[in-house]
């Protein structure tokens, strides 16, 4: 596309604030695609206060990589979501569970690939899950993320949302005994199409968690569609192998108009 391009490994950078800059030239904008939600969440900070724009945001990053955060925005974008009720201890899980119904969904509040998921479909199972929560060092581990649990097919579905477009959607289905949907779990993924009411759905999504390259994830329910995530760093391996799209070549003609602003 005749775009001058340069792969730069993140961990290789170093920051100056006295200097104000990195220990290199990274040219008029930034796109991350850093795994570390904490390195890309620093990078695009620090970028950004140098004035080199970032895709996705700082803010955007922040929020997509907290699922409170995303909870509260989409809430705040008049996006349906699946019923969440966040306690910040572990003495309030039972209550928030009984007021869910079980079975519940425990999430933690980072993570990705499906890593910590949890479905308990009884107190005693939710208590040896907050029991071992409990004893991990890490404070985010001890405040608590419940969804209701969604039936639905076995499946949901991530689009890959490109600015105010999406770029491509897919069926993430399920690999068989697993109830999660994710790629990483085994999920496989297969072509959809969209209608314009779903279309819609998953652009005001993005736009709700500030917009940019983004994956949102919704699920088929008995009251429609419900969005469960949105994804700050989304990986798209899945999705290409499913697509005719192009999703990469729709990403940079994105983040060259981007950068023409």
């Amino acid at each position: 596309m005749g775009v001058q391009v340069e792969l730069v490994d993140a961990k290789s950078l170093v920051f100056d604030s006295r200097e104000h800059g990195f220990n290199t030239e990274l040219g008029d904008m930034v796109y991350i695609r850093c795994i570390s939600h904490f390195r890309a969440q620093m990078l695009s900070a620090t970028l950004e206060s140098i004035g080199v724009p970032c895709v996705n945001s700082h803010s955007v990053l922040e929020r997509c990589s907290n699922k409170m955060l995303t909870t509260l925005a989409l809430e705040r974008g008049g996006i349906p979501t699946p019923r969440t009720l966040m306690a910040l201890s572990a003495e309030g899980v039972p209550q928030a569970a009984l007021s869910l119904g079980y079975p519940v969904v425990l999430k933690p509040l980072v993570g990705s690939w499906g890593r910590l998921v949890s479905l308990a479909k009884d107190r005693e199972t939710l208590n040896a899950l907050v029991e071992h929560r409990e004893e991990l060092s890490n404070p985010l581990d001890h405040i608590y993320y419940l969804q209701e649990y969604v039936r639905r097919p076995p499946r949901d579905i991530r689009a890959v949302v490109v600015g105010d477009e999406v770029a491509a959607a897919v069926y993430r289905v399920s690999a068989d005994g697993e109830w999660r949907t994710n790629v990483a779990r085994g999920a496989s993924t297969e072509a959809f199409e969209p209608a314009g009411e779903l279309i819609e759905l998953l652009v005001k999504a993005a736009d709700a968690v500030g917009g940019g390259v983004l994956g949102v994830d919704a699920m088929e329910s008995s009251e429609g569609y419900l969005v469960h995530e949105v994804n700050g760093t989304v990986e798209f391996r899945g999705a290409q192998s499913a697509v005719q799209t192009s999703i990469p070549r729709k990403i940079v003609e994105y983040l060259v108009r981007e950068v023409k602003k």
